[in-house]
């Protein structure tokens, strides 16, 4: 299909919101930006009424179309040329999720329905509704459309679930790899994963990797907003090793936290991220972490801009992911930040090849890595920092990462095979 002839209808299903909260919110936010002059294109993204993370539309610019309900409250609108529907969901705890998706890919379905859209594309966003999705593929199937589902991470992985909701996150999976006409993985290693461990559905699979860029902040060195959130922290610029990320434990922060206290830095550590109070006394009752000073929980930052400029002034930053596949906040820093240290896994190593230090969680691995880096040449330093932004700018760029879903989508009426192939070759 060209952009000459009929418009393609693409449903996003997944994401909270537009750019306000994560990597999904962030990604629809800047493929919708990238493409809303693409004219063989018509995006439709679901997003959360109310609840944690819901959309708020008051936060973007250049929204029209506006249509509310009966009680005046917006149900839909447009941005970047994009359809946005808003979804209410009932508070059912971690279920929410599950609800959320699913009452966005029937809402969408009836559209298509309603509106007379044929060989529509639902692109689902990570395997929260395996179980329920053969019976919206039959549905999807009716409409001479095609089911795509971004895989993620391996959600099954996380400690924060327990036995019986990991057991329904790995059948979950399972099922959406089964139904899917075409699996977009943001890792070659979640592929990988994907093609191994289920063969048996000759799984159909490509490979987008998630966006960033190497903009630097629009604020300057002196704003008084970063200076201001410094001082408060007690921090000074280009002293401080830094972290960002879900205060979660699979992303090391025991680690990470029990191999900096062992380093002879003088430099601090500041956290940035949103505390859990119960895992926060664990690592302190295991490792006594407010006995040094250098350690400091600094709390979350949602202005995008200070927020860049804090990782352009680190000296070095930490990202301890070991779940997942290509996350955002690495990306970010490998374009912001001048030295990084990452956790020894095949996700990180494939985004920042030789732009960046490997750790592992072996006593004294990590401690001494920090040493190391504290006594780095600042020839050293530019040379990883000058690689870590050339991976960001050739392959994970938006524009880059952009062009390769709308060679997929324009092409969505070809057989699988050939999208895959022709998303390869381009």
């Amino acid at each position: 299909m060209s952009t000459g002839e009929a418009v393609q209808h693409v449903f996003i299903i997944g994401a909270k919101s537009i750019g306000q909260y994560g990597g999904y919110e962030t990604f629809v936010d800047k493929l919708t930006e990238y493409h809303k002059d693409v004219s063989g294109i018509k995006y439709h993204i679901a997003c959360k009424a109310n609840g944690y993370g819901c959309m708020d539309e008051s936060k973007l610019s250049g929204i029209s179309n506006v249509v509310t309900d009966k009680n005046e409250e917006v149900k839909e609108f447009s941005y970047h040329n994009a359809h946005v529907f808003k979804i209410h969901c009932p508070d059912v705890g971690p279920a929410s999720a599950i609800y959320y998706d699913l009452a966005a890919l029937s809402y969408s379905i009836h559209y298509c329905e309603e509106h007379q859209i044929l060989h529509p594309i639902f692109y689902v966003l990570a395997c929260r509704i395996g179980v329920f999705v053969g019976y919206y593929k039959k549905q999807i199937e009716l409409l001479g459309g095609v089911l795509y589902v971004n895989p993620d991470g391996h959600e099954w992985k996380r400690a924060k679930w327990s036995a019986p909701v990991k057991r329904y996150w790995k059948l979950s999976e399972k099922l959406m790899v089964k139904h899917a006409d075409l699996l977009i993985c943001d890792s070659i290693n979640i592929e990988n994963y994907i093609q191994t461990e289920y063969k048996q559905y000759k799984p159909n699979t490509t490979y987008i990797a998630y966006g960033s860029d190497t903009k630097a902040s629009v604020m300057k060195d002196d704003d008084p907003v970063f200076v201001n959130w410094l001082d408060d922290k007690g921090l000074k610029t280009g002293e401080y090793y830094l972290v960002v990320g879900r205060f979660v434990p699979e992303n090391n922060y025991g680690v990470m936290i029990r191999e900096f206290m062992k380093s002879s830095s003088d430099k601090n550590l500041a956290i940035i991220t949103n505390v859990n109070n119960k895992f926060l006394s664990e690592l302190e009752d295991k490792y006594h972490f407010s006995k040094d000073s250098r350690i400091k929980f600094v709390g979350t930052v949602y202005n995008c801009e200070l927020l860049k400029k804090i990782r352009e002034n680190a000296y070095c930053y930490f990202h301890g992911h070991s779940v997942g596949g290509t996350n955002p906040s690495l990306l970010e820093a490998l374009g912001s930040t001048d030295l990084n240290l990452l956790f020894d896994v095949g996700f990180n190593r494939e985004c920042a090849e030789d732009g960046a230090f490997y750790w592992t969680k072996e006593d004294g691995n990590l401690s001494a890595l920090i040493n190391k880096a504290d006594n780095l040449s600042e020839k050293d330093i530019y040379e990883l920092s000058h690689k870590a932004r050339k991976r960001i700018q050739d392959y994970y760029s938006w524009k880059f990462i952009s062009d390769r879903y709308e060679n997929l989508f324009l092409n969505s009426a070809q057989k699988t095979e050939e999208i895959v192939s022709s998303v390869r070759t381009a």
